[in-house]
Formats: C-alpha cells, structure tokens, sequence
C-alpha cells in the first residue's frame, strides 16, 4: 500500500522502519518542525532514505485545515494514513482522504481514559490491566471504531516509564504494523467503541498534580507513579513545591523509625527514613517514596531531605558527650604539643600528619564499638566540632552517602548494557533544565536517535557557576591539601579505567569514532591524562627572588602558584571525552572547580564522566556538565562574571568571537569591561602542512601520511590539512596511498573490523560533500572518494585530491575531515616548500619526512606551527605541551604548561 506516516517520535521512527520492511511503500512523512536544530528522530529516518518529508507546524487555522497544508498532502497520495504517534490536530479533510482511511495508536485499552494522558490515568486510577488500541482516526482522534487491541498486566510499582519499555513501546510497534497487514488484506474490523466504561480525563499538568492527602495510601501512590516522572506530583513542604518520585507501598502495619516532616493536609506528619520518605494516607497506611527534587530544580535521596538544608550541629545525648570527651583525650594523645583540646582546635593546623590519621582512625574504630571510619572522614573534619558531629551521625546512622538520582538512558550495544546518564549535572545531581527543555542526541552510524538529553539554559549556567563558586570558595575543595587532591583524580582515573570499555562504546555510537580508536585514545588517553596531572597535584611550586631595590637589605620575596578559582570549559565533538580529559584535568589539579560544556551533538561520555566523578568522591559543585547551545551556554559562560577562565577547544572563527568577549588584551578593552577581563586558552583551527621529500622511508611515509589525514575520519585538529610531495615520488606516492584508502573497510564503528566510521553529524557530512565539490569546480584532480556513502547514517568516502594549487579555497581552508590535500613541489626547492607550507593563518601542527638529519632539523626549525612531527605523525603524549601558533590559538594543553593556565602566580614580600 502507498501509506502516510503522520506523528513524530522514536515509535513513529520504529513503525516506519517496520512498515517499510513489510514492503508498503512512504509515499510521504508528515511530522513536527525541527526543534532546537534537531529533526525529529522520524523526520531523519525518512530524509535518509529519500522519502518526502513534511514539516508543518499545524495543519488548520483558526479551525479551518489550512488549503496549502492540505494540498501538499493530497499531491502524495496515501492511500492509508497511519499515526504511529501524533501529537497535532489533523482535520477531517485529511484523515478521510485516502481509500483505507486513517488509523491511530493508543495507549489505552478504549473506550477507558480517551485523551492525551491516557497511560498516566491508567496508572492514577490503579487499574490492573492497561495496553493499547490502533483505532480508526475520526473527528474525536481517540472515539473511532477499534480495529486492534492488546492488554497486559499492570503491576503495582509500574510506572509510565516501565510499562512502555516494558509493554507499550514494543508491542504497540508490533501491533500497529499488525493493523496495516489486516488492512491490507481486507480483514481489519470496526468496533464501535462503546460509551459503557468510557472515561475522559484531562491532560495531566504540573499545575494539576498536586497531591491530595484525603485518600487512601495506595490512591496516594497511584498519583505519585501515574505523574511519575511528567509533570511530577508534588505537595508544599516547609514553603515550597516538593516534587515526589519513585513511590511503593509499604507492606508491613510497622511504624519505621525516622524524622517527621510535617505535611500541611496530610493526616499524619511524614517520616524521613534511612530508606526514603514514609507517607501515609487517611486509611494510615503507609508508602514510601525514594527521590525528591525542589523548585530550583536540585533532586535528591528522600533520606537526605534534613541534610540537604545543611542543618545546624546536632544536639548530643549524655552518652554521646561522654564519647566525645574520649575522643578529646585520643585528640590529646595525637596532638601532644596542643595545650587543650578547643572545639575549633584544627586536627592537621596542630602538627598532625598521615600516620596521626591512621592512629586517629584505629582509636575510633577501638572505642565507638567498632565504629567504621575512613581515612578521608578525617580530612574532611579537621576541626574537633566537626570531627565529633561527623562521629556522631555515623554513630546514629545518618551519615548514609547520599544517594545520586539517575535516570539513565540503556542500551544494549556492542555486547553489553551502557547506561548513559542524559541530565545536566550540577552541584554533584543529575537535574532536568530549566523549563524541562530536551533534544536528542544522534547515534551518526544510522541516524537514530540514541536519547533525549537535558537542553542547558541560561539560568542552568548560572546555578552551575554558583555551586562551583561554593565549592571552591567555602566547600571541601577549596580546604583540600594538594596531595589529597591527586588522590582524588588518581581514584577518578582508575574508575574510568574500570568502565573504559562502556565510555569506549558510548564515545563510538555518539561520536561515530570506531570502537578499537575510542577504546585506545579516545579513552585510554583520557585515563593517562588524569593520572598525569593528578601527580601534578603536588608538585606545583613558587621560587624565592633576591629583590635589590629595597632597604635595608633584610627582604625575602618569594612566589605563590594559587588556582584560578570557576574555570569554564568548551570542548568539541571530535574527541569527546579526551578534550575533556585534556583540559579538565590540569584545571583540577590546579585545584579550580570546573562547569563545561560538552558539544551539544556528542553530550554522552562527558555525562557518564560526572557520574563517575561522584563514585570517586569529588565534592558537590568541583565539576558541572552542562549540555547545550553553543551561542546560549557557551555565550553565558564568556559573560559570566564569577568565571576567572575559558578554556575553549574549536573553530577559528568560535575562538575569534569568545576573544572579543573575555581575553584580556588591550584591544579589546571595552569588550573586556563587558565581562570581567578573564583569562582565555584557545586550541583552534589547523590546516597543518605535511611536507615529503622524495628521501624519505615510502613505507612510512606513506603509512603515517595516510594517518596523519585519516586518523579518526579526519575528524582531527592537527589532521595534515595539505601534503607536499617532492615531484620526484610525487606519482608513486599517489599510486601508493590510493592503494592504501581502496583497503579501507567504512562502516559500523562497533565492528572490530572497520577502519573508518560515520562522520560525526550530518551538518558536517554535507560540508564535507560541498568541500569536494568546491575543489572539483576550482580545478584539483578528485583521484577518488568525494561522496556520501550510500547507505543509513553519514558516511563520507575517504578522498584524495592532487594537482591542488596554492590559492584554490581546498588549499587553505581546513576540511576536518577524510580529505587528503596533495600538492607537488620542485625537486630540492626546501625555502620554496616552507614558504608555501607556512603561508596561512593557521600554526598548529606539521611534518616533515626524511631521511636527512639535517634537512629535519632545518624544516623543523622554520615550520611556523605549535608541533613538528618528524618522519611520524599524529604523536601526541600527555607529558608534551599542545597549542597552536598564530590563529590556531594561544595557550597550551597537556604537560607541565598546561598548568600554566590555570594558575595564578602571587609575589609575598617580607621585611625581616
């Protein structure tokens, strides 16, 4: 059949597939306008395979279909109208025009709870059987004849989320592709829906899902699961919105100890339990919810609510102060130069060491009836007050870590299941954006739609910057001794370490990286970085300076290396995690607190890394991943008046804008008052020559030359942007590396086997396409690739240009991307080859092959570039500084330098 897809959405996407698999032929797809720059995951599968696709905004006017709209649908021809998910009105001109008609899915058993929020009104009126219908589409969209249903069990603790992963999303699939095949063969029936049993709820707002205690703890429930987790039930606590998540009843008739929470309207005060948050309903049973989360958006452990204020000191019992004056006299026997043993008596500022650690920690465990404490406990409560209130809630069982909510994204990929955490991550929780704002992000092998990812907004900015700021000017990083520091990034590498295996394969099928580069550097790198510089940690040292100008000569001047303070971070979607290694890394070793931002089209690894900073016991608020535009979050960020530092790795032209707005330079004085004349790092732009004379190694230079351009799709910043081959070998060379690229295998970058994968978006797949275009038109030989892959996703042929003259727009602009630039040069003209090779605007990296010692060394020396590799490419190590010359940028990651740049150096001079 000729059949329109009408909806939006994964299922739309899913349904689609199917249907095209059964041999029906998409004579059109209609579904929403792109959001955010992001078409709709239907909307991509259907423009990757050719198919019409429609994006209008709204189908009528006023209540009349709009005659254009119209008129675009009727030249397609259906000849069925299948709306797989359909979140627009669409008129009755329309649903009526094909032969079969229009057919609808539903996820409600109908005639019970028509309307948009039918599963939520399953779940709020506890109804013990839910599942779907595929209906006939009529003027009401959900009272039409029925032409298939199905049912499952609805289980008490189910969720809208589990019971579409569960039941609605694979089976509606199945089902609504099962309705076309009954269609098709003449057997689909009509089923008047009754009224009997009908009920007509209304769509579930956050305005509306208040909670009313004057029922029954399981109705209770029910509300809190049916609204679970859009738009969120909620209830006023202590002044403010509460929104509740994660309900279960409670079994047992026994009362659970904890800490009651006064609830204005509930029957009885609310209980905060080492579990969660007990509630009870007006039939006084109970229920439990686990997760709360505020009005500023901040979610946490139920168990945490009294915490999460930062409360006062706790009062001690007559037991517990007798405990503490046995710890005042252990504190005694450690610290024996200390005359008396003050609240405020500081455990390290007294002389203490690591070995007074230990002891102090094994005297605890031998007196608090085997009291468990851990050495870090210790540097985290140096003060005595704060010491014997940390024992305190240990001894009466509040100290429980807080519990870190996650709504992880699954997959089940490259043989295993990577869950992907998609919040922003601010102050130490994973958080939706301001306004709930999401997009998806795109798995570049197929174009699918891998999850929705939180949408950063302004206001997100400045919460992370604030928690930042805490952390640094009053938290426990900012108190933290450097050594301890290192502890903490070397604990944060070994745990990467220990999932590198799940952020190689959540880097390869959001980046498109192939999975055997990812797990080697894009990861295995990062790891190396991080356990680099947390060594760095203590290492970081000032110099005394004899000072002459000064009188009498009894002066010691000497030198402090002291953080920076908020570091702002801007990576790329080329290396992912590893630009986030790069610069994160130094940042904190230096002691700064980080908000990054991750490029908006590859969020994934920077999310997982936040999860994992929190198992490595980072304080709230040191680290904050903020997903989003760069023009909103990243503009914010060069604005932002509490920021000291941007770090920024991208484009030329990027770089250009964040300089007008941040660096501090006079030329951009009145800019700079703008903001607050913080320091900048930029890593932009290449186009990096590579130079070979015709006394090089073939071998290798053919090989690392086929590295230096292909490494990574060419998706690479020190990517040789333009070869130079002595005329001499110039021919054998070509004739060798085309050779090399035809042996490429492209595809799946899970595949062990693939040598070159998708490239990273399809905003650059098309540059790359008008790129070989450009270079075609302006006279270079195209001697293979140039094209789109044929096939799902955004593939690009490795390409291969000669005969590239020096003012063709292929010669001086980069391409990022698998497009290897040849030109010749005359035998022996070595001045004539760095002239042309240092003639543009860029200066990151270069090359030189050859055999000649001395010619290496001359071209090396005359190279205007940041790197020179010689007879190799692409060498990079975590201990050698990286950064470019001239409009590549200013600052270096990577290596001792690298802290360079987020310090600041303080001269202390003293008269003695």
């Amino acid at each position: 059949m000729k059949i329109a897809v009408i909806g939006q959405s994964l299922f739309g996407q899913e349904v689609y597939k199917e249907l095209r698999k059964e041999g029906h032929t998409i004579v059109g797809v209609f579904t929403v306008p792109d959001k955010d720059g992001k078409a709709d995951p239907l909307a991509t599968e259907a423009e990757n395979d050719g198919v019409p696709v429609f994006k209008f905004p709204r189908w009528r006017l006023k209540g009349k279909a709009i005659a254009e709209v119209l008129n675009q649908y009727r030249a397609v021809g259906p000849e069925l109208n299948v709306m797989p998910f359909c979140s627009q009105f669409i008129p009755m001109e329309a649903i009526d025009f094909p032969k079969h008609g229009s057919i609808i899915y539903h996820p409600s058993l109908l005639p019970r709870h028509r309307g948009a929020s039918a599963i939520n009104w399953t779940l709020i009126h506890g109804d013990k059987k839910g599942g779907f219908t595929v209906f006939w589409a009529d003027e009401g969209l959900d009272t039409g004849p029925i032409l298939l249903q199905r049912e499952c069990e609805v289980y008490p603790d189910d969720t809208v989320n589990t019971i579409y992963k569960r039941f609605l999303f694979p089976e509606g699939i199945k089902g609504t592709v099962d309705a076309v095949r009954l269609i098709a063969e003449g057997k689909a029936p009509r089923i008047i829906q009754p009224e009997e049993g009908a009920t007509y709820e209304g769509i579930q707002k956050k305005d509306n899902a208040k909670i009313n205690w004057a029922q029954p703890a399981e109705a209770i429930h029910n509300w809190i699961r049916g609204n679970d987790k859009v738009p969120g039930a909620w209830a006023e606590v202590d002044g403010q919105k509460v929104t509740f998540y994660g309900s279960s009843l409670v079994d047992n008739d026994t009362t659970p100890n904890g800490q009651p929470l006064e609830i204005p309207g509930a029957s009885k005060p609310g209980l905060v339990t080492k579990n969660g948050l007990v509630l009870f309903g007006n039939d006084g049973k109970p229920l439990i919810v686990r997760n709360l989360q505020f009005e500023d958006g901040k979610m946490i452990a139920a168990s945490q609510y009294f915490k999460a204020a930062e409360s006062t000191t706790v009062e001690l019992t007559e037991e517990e102060r007798s405990f503490a004056e046995e710890m005042r006299v252990v504190w005694k026997g450690i610290l024996s130069n200390v005359e008396e043993i003050e609240d405020s008596t500081d455990f390290f500022k007294s002389g203490a060491a690591s070995m007074d650690v230990v002891r102090l920690v094994e005297e605890v465990k031998l007196r608090g009836s085997g009291l468990q404490l851990q050495n870090e406990d210790v540097y985290m409560a140096t003060t005595f007050q704060e010491f014997i209130q940390m024992l305190v809630r240990k001894l009466r069982g509040e100290d429980e870590e807080e519990e870190m909510v996650i709504d992880y994204a699954e997959r089940n990929v490259n043989n295993m299941t990577v869950r992907m955490p998609h919040q922003l991550f601010i102050n130490g929780q994973f958080v939706d954006a301001e306004g709930g704002k999401m997009y998806q992000t795109i798995n570049p092998n197929d174009g699918t739609a891998i999850c929705s990812v939180s949408l950063a907004q302004v206001s997100d900015v400045d919460k992370a910057v604030a928690a930042a700021k805490e952390a640094f000017e009053n938290g426990e990083w900012g108190k933290m001794n450097p050594r301890d520091r290192g502890r903490l990034i070397y604990k944060l590498a070994d745990l990467m370490e220990e999932h590198q295996e799940e952020l190689a394969t959540i880097e390869s099928i959001d980046s498109g990286a192939v999975y055997t580069l990812a797990l080697k550097t894009h990861t295995g790198m990062s790891i190396q970085t991080f356990r680099y510089f947390a060594g760095w940690c203590d290492k970081i040292q000032g110099c005394t300076i004899p000072i002459n100008q000064a009188r009498p000569n009894r002066n010691l001047t000497f030198t402090k290396r002291e953080p920076i303070g908020v570091c702002a971070i801007v990576i790329p979607w080329n290396y992912p995690l590893m630009m986030l290694a790069w610069k994160t890394a130094a940042c904190l070793a230096a002691g700064n607190t980080v908000v990054l931002k991750p490029a908006q089209v590859t969020p994934l690894t920077a999310l997982k890394f936040a999860e994992l900073t929190v198992k490595a016991g980072f304080p709230k608020g040191v680290i904050n991943i903020l997903p989003g535009a760069g023009s909103l979050v990243g503009q914010r960020m060069s604005d932002h008046p509490d920021i000291r530092k941007l770090g920024f790795t991208g484009s030329t032209p990027i770089g250009k804008q964040i300089m007008k707005m941040s660096v501090n330079c006079i030329p951009c004085l009145h800019s700079c008052a703008l903001s607050n004349v913080k320091k900048v790092s930029l890593e932009l732009g290449g186009k990096s020559p590579l130079i070979i004379f015709s006394d090089c190694d073939m071998d290798k230079a053919v090989r690392m030359g086929m590295s230096s351009v292909f490494f990574n799709k060419g998706e690479n910043c020190i990517a040789a942007g333009r070869l130079f081959v002595e005329e001499s070998i110039h021919d054998l060379f070509v004739k060798r590396v085309v050779e090399e690229v035809k042996k490429m295998k492209t595809g799946d970058p899970l595949d062990r086997a693939t040598d070159h994968g998708p490239q990273n978006h399809k905003a650059h797949l098309d540059k790359l396409v008008q790129y070989s275009q450009v270079g075609q038109k302006e006279g270079a030989t195209l001697v293979c690739g140039g094209k789109q892959v044929p096939r799902p996703g955004f593939f690009f042929e490795p390409t291969v240009f000669t005969n590239v003259e020096d003012h063709m727009y292929i010669a001086k602009e980069e391409s990022f991307g698998p497009i290897m630039i040849i030109s010749k040069f005359k035998e022996g003209d070595v001045d004539g080859v760095l002239k042309r090779a240092n003639d543009t605007e860029f200066g990151l990296a270069s090359g030189v092959f050859t055999r000649d010692i001395n010619k290496a060394m001359y071209v090396s020396e005359k190279l205007q570039a940041g790197t020179v590799f010689v007879n190799t490419y692409n060498k990079t190590d975590v201990a050698s500084p990286f950064g470019g010359f001239k409009q590549s940028g200013i600052g270096k990651d990577l290596g001792e330098e690298a802290l360079n740049e987020y310090l600041k150096t303080k001269a202390v001079t003293i008269e003695y």
